[in-house]
């Protein structure tokens, strides 16, 4: 077999469960998971292969769930800053209904338009695009050959599947990514992905 499929990585991309609140824009507010979150991600990781590593969101939503499935099976745990999730200005901690009634139409020209719409005060997507690049990029050369485990937010996802697909920025809305759903990435040596699976409960 060729030596560049000697080292594979492979990388499963697990988005927090639901947290205390339910459904809305959080951007980089720290809210818990709720109880239905936590066994959203007990149930997605029954069963699973044993990872190597686990990198987390410094977030709470992503970081209590990954502290303690590192306690659960003696997994080295790192928290990785540029894997916080986008943040949305004016936007946070509002559902898209009460931002429907606030500022009509303008939550579905932001889904027309990410790059152009994006909230008052929110991080420039380019910004965030490049941060989480920078975070993936380093997580490839120190785990190399590794299967690693990545808890993230639903942007950072989308931002790792912009990156290695090549998916134009204005397009990454358009993947739907669920809670506690794995998305599971295999690359060679020559950093060549391969999509295995995506949003799988």
């Amino acid at each position: 077999m060729p030596d560049r499929y000697a080292r594979e990585t492979v990388l499963e991309l697990l988005r927090h469960g639901e947290p205390v609140g339910g459904n809305r824009y959080r951007g980089q507010r720290d809210d818990p998971l709720s109880e239905r979150g936590w066994q959203q991600m007990w149930d997605a990781v029954a069963g699973r292969p044993r990872w190597q590593q686990i990198v987390s969101s410094p977030l709470l939503r992503c970081h209590a769930f990954a502290e303690a499935l590192s306690a659960r099976h003696a997994l080295p745990l790192r928290a990785e800053p540029r894997f916080a999730e986008v943040g949305f200005g004016v936007w946070e901690g509002r559902t898209r209904a009460e931002l429907e009634r606030q500022y009509p139409g303008q939550v579905e020209r932001f889904l027309r338009d990410p790059v152009g719409q994006r909230p008052p005060g929110a991080e420039p997507l380019e910004a965030f695009l490049a941060r989480v690049r920078s975070g993936f990029d380093a997580l490839l050369d120190q785990y190399d050959g590794q299967a690693v485990l990545v808890v993230a937010h639903a942007g950072v996802i989308r931002a790792i599947l912009a990156a290695v697909l090549d998916i134009p920025p204005a397009a990454m809305y358009r993947i739907h990514v669920a809670n506690a759903g794995i998305t599971r990435l295999r690359t060679d040596r020559e950093r060549t992905f391969n999509l295995v699976a995506h949003g799988t409960p």
